[in-house]
């Protein structure tokens, strides 16, 4: 029989933040940067958070947001500038140039390892605290003015971390989302019944756009991640087991989808990681129950078809870090009783545009809409933003915008 573990409890900080990914880390970089105490606990390794290949195109604002508190370093270094998609369809193939449309701004490809490497350099250079292996159990208190976050390490110890405020930055199925009593939020969810299989490989890009392939076995796509990888997807149908593609069977369906014979062949290379994406849109409202506040994913889940999840991210850690830092330093309650709506009207025009890019990118997969009807307004809109210099503009300030 195990003898009882003592739990044992840590000096009280500011703001404890859940999760070590680019919402919880700029948000701790901002607070350390105004001199309020906080702390980030982050359930897995510093190894795996600094390799887990995520996201990798920052918009405008994004980069602006780290460049005005001297987090961009590294991605002005080694970052590229992105601006120009292309569309493959059965009709021919069409490319935008968007960064010369719209507001003229273009994405910078980084890969969101590399951002997480800088800011966890950054605030643990500057003396921040980053529990790594510290997984967030419960929050427990955030209706009064002392809540606390209950962590176990990897030897099962639990750990009470008490705080003035909690951010949490620990995804739709951390600890944080599950504090909030469920009749005090409202959820709004939609699954938009597909699903990717996607693919990192070790391989230079095959193009020099971000390519969307429409095609009648389903959707096919191409994002480089930097100079040696890129990431694929493959619409597939929903079950699909992640290894039941063989890496033949991939890039097989890839040059077929991407018309690689009519366009140029793929550059191949051995598949890193692979995994099964379904594309799910999730909100909760509001966005902070008392001292609990959600940022990113915990706030709410954007399918990846428009690359808003980091972005979104790192603006809701800005707005947040302004409204904590009036609060602490000033005894201004106001900014954080405006957090929630503030960030849900960016998030609802993020949903918006990915949920366009959706319909524009796959063949509807209601029965009610499986007619060649819908099939045909698709076509339509691919139309519509090949000839229309206003649908292109319209497209180009929402594809990078937030």
């Amino acid at each position: 029989m195990n003898p009882r573990r003592t739990e044992t409890a840590r000096p009280g900080s500011d703001v404890v933040i859940l999760g070590a990914g680019p919402a919880g880390l700029v948000l701790a970089n901002l607070l350390h940067q105004s001199g309020i105490d906080c702390v980030v606990l982050e359930r897995a390794s510093r190894e795996h958070v600094e390799t887990r290949a995520r996201a990798g195109y920052l918009a405008p604002e994004t980069v602006r947001i780290l460049e005005r508190h001297g987090l961009a370093d590294g991605l002005r270094a080694r970052g590229r500038e992105h601006d120009v998609c292309e569309f493959r369809t059965p009709e021919g193939r069409f490319r935008l140039r968007y960064g010369g449309l719209g507001r003229g701004e273009p994405h910078t490809v980084y890969p969101q390892q590399s951002l997480v490497s800088d800011l966890i350099a950054e605030f643990t250079a500057a003396g921040g605290r980053i529990a790594f292996e510290t997984e967030a159990r419960s929050v427990t208190g955030v209706d009064g003015d002392r809540p606390t976050v209950l962590t176990h390490d990897l030897d099962g110890r639990p750990t009470q971390w008490p705080a003035s405020y909690v951010a949490g930055c620990d995804g739709r199925h951390g600890a944080a989302r599950r504090a909030i009593p469920a009749a005090d939020a409202r959820r709004r969810h939609s699954d938009h019944g597909v699903s990717w299989l996607a693919v990192l490989v070790a391989a230079p890009a095959s193009m020099d756009a971000v390519g969307y392939a429409v095609h009648r076995e389903g959707f096919a796509g191409h994002m480089s991640r930097g100079p040696e990888t890129t990431r694929y997807y493959l619409q597939c149908d929903r079950g699909t087991a992640t290894d039941s593609w063989s890496e033949d069977r991939i890039w097989s369906a890839l040059a077929h989808r991407l018309r690689a014979d009519e366009y140029g062949p793929l550059r191949e290379g051995p598949v890193l990681e692979r995994g099964i994406v379904h594309l799910e849109s999730d909100v909760l409202r509001p966005l902070r129950h008392g001292s609990l506040f959600l940022v990113g994913d915990a706030a709410s889940l954007v399918s990846p078809s428009a690359a808003k999840g980091a972005n979104l991210a790192v603006l809701e850690a800005e707005i947040l870090a302004q409204a904590l830092a009036a609060a602490v330093l000033r005894g201004d309650p106001r900014p954080l009783l405006r957090y929630s709506d503030r960030c849900l009207s960016h998030i609802w025009r993020a949903q918006e545009f990915s949920h366009w890019m959706i319909r524009l990118l796959h063949a509807p997969t209601a029965p009610q809409e499986s007619s060649g009807f819908h099939d045909s307004l698709r076509y339509a809109r691919l139309e519509s933003l090949r000839t229309s210099r206003s649908h292109q503009d319209w497209f180009a300030e929402n594809y990078v915008g937030l």
